[in-house]
């Protein structure tokens, strides 16, 4: 049995800030014809084998390429967890559970809107407001990792489900950048 409030340290939205901080709002021109090594990016951040792993496909690429990209990976990890979490409450016959995965789904709705309108932003240029939807997405992710409160009970659950939200948080945060736009 996996206790689901395990506390985890800042592991992909984050990710999408650590590009808005690369990103110098003023200078769009600049940051979208800036390539960046991924190396530097990564060495950097907090968890740098996750920043190599979802940037080093994209290797040489501009800083607004990167974010565009780092978007929709975060986007598809967010579809497939709210697919598990629809198979999770298909299957359960346990109440306090289905519960529990009902929250979770809301939560990973409203994280994929969160990235959503971090794409429309990013778009538009709009950087601050990729900032605030991917922050918002992050504290949705962590809202089904820890409970809406500090004072939740932990949610012992057996399913699979807490390895794949941990996996989502790490692509989400594992990658914060704490220089804040060393390369803007």
């Amino acid at each position: 049995m996996v206790n689901f409030s395990v506390n985890l340290k800042p592991s992909l939205v984050s990710f999408i800030v650590l590009i808005f901080l690369l990103l110098d709002a003023s200078s769009l021109s600049y940051a979208s014809n800036r390539v960046v090594e991924i190396g530097e990016i990564c060495k950097q951040t907090i968890n740098p084998s996750v920043c190599s792993r979802v940037l080093n496909p994209k290797q040489g690429a501009d800083l607004v390429t990167l974010e565009g990209y780092t978007i929709g990976v975060t986007g598809a990890k967010v579809r497939d967890t709210i697919n598990l979490i629809k198979g999770l409450i298909a299957k359960t016959t346990d109440p306090g559970l289905s519960s529990h995965y009902k929250t979770c789904l809301a939560h990973f709705d409203e994280a994929l809107d969160d990235i959503n309108y971090a794409r429309e932003n990013l778009n538009k240029g709009d950087y601050l407001g990729v900032n605030v939807a991917a922050s918002s997405a992050d504290e949705d992710v962590d809202d089904c990792v820890s409970g809406d409160s500090p004072s939740d009970p932990p949610v012992q659950d057996p399913s699979v489900l807490p390895q794949y939200a941990t996996l989502v948080q790490q692509e989400v945060r594992g990658v914060k950048n704490p220089t804040q736009g060393k390369f803007s």
